[in-house]
């Protein structure tokens, strides 16, 4: 991708707006807590204190808006304190150039590595160094910084308060989180029963895991429907999969096809029916025409064989299903959890005991590669940069300019230069219509201050649909707060305007000297997926070579390993599609063909995953030795794909022959074995380049892009869009 076009690109979603659900009510509340912290501080002290009350209301009531499965108050106390935290220090080494920029330098490299903690964490301590930026012109001696540094952690507090005492959809989060997987697996089953090999994008799976690990505290109040529909969902999944598939499953055509497409569908109206009843905590019908295509004849069914096993797993999951669609939360009626107790508990490390946690993950980033590394040197070097810069110019507010670099900056080039577009355009209009309104109402320092609460609580409910039009109300909130201090607006509207234009294009630029682009690490990210699939279809073949517990926890945590690596590689090709960077190792046409085959394979797996057995294996030697070729032979193609050779298959062919010539009592699964060969083939198709037909590969891509660049200024459609 071009330069040129990958700008379009970013202008382009900078200021796109994002159909999300609004939540007005949370947004009121927020509002409400800098509300409650700007009055009495603006009619008891002094405009200076109601700005710092107001900064930290408005961080913290921010940072809960986040996505996150910790509960919200702990994120907003937590948030208070560190804004507390920066100014007081900022404070404390403020009076000098030589003592202030290596304190700002090392506190924005420290936020920069909190993003290996998670996006959360990056961004509340991103806002962080803003505060130390802002506050530090507002006190005149360490009491009273000490005073700004309690008012700001103050607000934290009231936010947490209110959270506490005003709960809004308590477990919501967790709830659409456990839904979204339900229906996503619903919409799976009604795909299949238009197309057998339909593709299923595991990230509704990954986020409902990730949202069901709690505290000890969280456990102990967590509602009774949150605790097992995550691992039915996970089951049901491979089952409708392997009935759909004609090669497994049922047949193509016929009456096994048709009976098959029933069950798919009613599958779907049972799983969208407990999707509902968990998102909504109330009890659900299941239509009376999908209970009754779930009752089994046994005279008339026309499933056969390998499919007809997978019908009746399929009704025994969806009977599951039925009881947590028909109970939701009602009291007394609640959905029973397989296994052991405890053993779906999925324990999250407290605030406390996640400190080692995020020391390690900074002290894995620590190295020059790392994309969280390069985003904090560049995020320390620009907020120096820029305000040595605005220091130096006749303006006013000049911290304006790094503040704005820090919260536009993301460890990846489309979000932060996105986000840059968005800000100074949000900026532009925020402060012409904040300016309008002063100058027509005229100064009135209680009136800013109500209109400051107003346009948080507009910024808070357009917080999810575009950072551009959340910016808006946030820059005409600035805006108030700077006329409720008392602030002549001729200077600072323009000044604003000007630093914020300065603090995106130093944003831009970092990225331009010191990027991490994504582009050259495709290959790297294509081989652990492929490593990971083949530990997970080893796993696979191993449960039923020897179904025990520990084979079964191997299978486990083998594919939990698979769908992190391939959710690494979707998000790493995703940035590199919108990079203007040239193909280095992997050529867009390879990297589909090669996606497309590891899918295969994975899917493959997850078929044979479906047929595992319940006690005793069926399965001689030659199932362990191909088994064993998987593993070997999947990890030397890792070594292959990284090093750009092209992978050879033979061992794993060779151990397929030789389970064929032996035979076994299921023939099924050694289909399944086939269908996992067959996909390893596609992948060393699409990865055998001899070193010409790479360098034909490279041209005709960068034709391709010259050619989508042509017809975008036509006004045509291109044929290609990827880059």
């Amino acid at each position: 991708m071009t330069w040129l076009r990958a700008f379009v690109e970013v202008v382009r979603s900078g200021l796109t707006i994002e159909e999300t659900r609004l939540e007005p009510l949370l947004a009121l509340r927020t509002a409400a807590g800098v509300a409650i912290v700007i009055g009495p501080t603006l009619w008891l002290v002094s405009p200076a204190y109601a700005a710092s009350a107001a900064l930290g209301a408005y961080s913290a009531g921010g940072a809960t808006f986040q996505r996150t499965w910790r509960p919200r108050k702990v994120i907003a106390l937590g948030a208070g304190a560190g804004l507390a935290l920066s100014t007081f220090v900022g404070y404390l080494a403020a009076g000098r150039l030589v003592t202030f920029l290596p304190l700002l330098a090392v506190w924005a490299f420290g936020a920069g590595m909190m993003w290996a903690a998670g996006s959360t964490a990056g961004i509340v301590a991103a806002t962080t160094v803003g505060s130390m930026l802002v506050t530090i012109t507002l006190p005149t001696s360490v009491g009273r910084a000490l005073e700004h540094a309690g008012v700001i952690a103050l607000g934290g507090v009231v936010q947490a308060v209110l959270i506490l005492v005003f709960p809004i959809r308590r477990w919501g989060a967790h709830r659409d989180a456990l839904a979204d997987a339900l229906a996503a697996v619903a919409d799976y089953a009604r795909r299949l029963r238009h197309d057998p090999t339909a593709p299923f994008d595991p990230e509704p799976l990954m986020t409902a895991r990730d949202a069901a690990a709690v505290t000890p505290s969280q456990a102990r109040t967590r509602p009774p429907a949150l605790h097992g529909p995550r691992g039915l969902a996970e089951r049901i999944r491979p089952v409708v999969a392997a009935l759909a598939d004609p090669d497994v499953g049922a047949p193509a055509e016929g009456p096994g096809r048709d009976r098959a497409r029933e069950l798919l569908d009613a599958a779907a109206d049972v799983l969208d029916a407990a999707a509902r009843a968990i998102r909504r905590g109330t009890p659900a019908e299941v239509p009376a025409a999908s209970a009754d295509v779930l009752r089994v004849d046994e005279e008339h069914e026309v499933l056969e064989g390998p499919a007809r096993e997978t019908a009746e797993r399929l009704l025994e999951l969806l009977g599951e299903a039925l009881e947590i669609a028909g109970s939701g939360d009602a009291r007394g009626r609640t959905p029973t959890v397989p296994g052991p107790a405890g053993a779906h508990l999925l324990v999250r490390p407290t605030m406390l005991r996640l400190l080692p946690v995020v020391v390690r993950a900074v002290r894995r980033e620590l190295r020059r590669d790392s994309p969280v590394f390069r985003h904090a040197v560049r995020l320390a070097a620009v907020a120096t940069l820029g305000y040595l810069i605005a220091a130096r110019l006749p303006l006013g507010h000049g911290y304006w300019a790094p503040i704005a670099s820090v919260m536009v900056m993301r460890p990846d080039f489309h979000q932060t230069y996105a986000r840059a577009v968005a800000r100074l355009a949000g900026t532009l209009a925020g402060v012409a219509l904040a300016t309008g309104m002063v100058r027509a109402l005229g100064p009135d320092t209680h009136v800013f201050g109500a209109l400051a609460v107003v346009s948080v609580g507009l910024s808070y409910t357009l917080i999810r649909t575009g950072y551009a039009y959340s910016q808006c109300f946030t820059a005409a909130y600035v805006v108030f707060l700077l006329g409720m201090g008392g602030q002549a607006l001729e200077q600072t509207v323009p000044e604003r305007v000007v630093l914020t234009l300065l603090g995106g294009v130093l944003a831009m630029l970092a990225y331009v000297v010191f990027p991490a682009w994504e582009t050259p690490r495709l290959s790297a990210r294509l081989a652990d997926w492929l490593a990971a699939n083949g530990r997970y279809a080893g796993a696979v073949l191993r449960n039923h070579i020897e179904p025990t517990r520990e084979h079964r926890a191997d299978l486990r945590r083998a594919l939990l390993a698979s769908r992190e690596a391939r959710a690494a590689w979707q998000e790493a090709y995703d940035r590199a599609k919108q990079e203007p960077v040239r193909p280095r190792g992997l050529t867009s046409r390879e990297a589909q063909e090669a996606e497309e085959a590891l899918k295969k394979f994975g899917r493959a797996a997850m078929l044979m995953e479906s047929h595992l057995p319940g006690a005793d294996s069926r399965f001689g030697p030659e199932a362990e030795r191909f088994a064993e070729a998987l593993e070997t032979g999947t990890a030397q193609a890792a070594v292959d794909v990284r090093e750009h050779r092209n992978p050879d298959w033979g061992r794993v062919e060779e151990a397929l022959h030789a389970w064929e010539d032996a035979g076994d009592r299921s023939p099924v699964v050694r289909r399944e074995a086939e269908l996992q060969k067959r996909a390893l083939e596609d992948l060393a198709t699409a990865m055998s380049r001899t070193p010409l037909e790479r360098d034909v590969g490279s041209a005709r891509e960068e034709r391709r892009v010259r050619a989508a660049v042509t017809a975008e200024g036509d006004g045509s459609d291109p044929a290609h869009r990827d880059g």
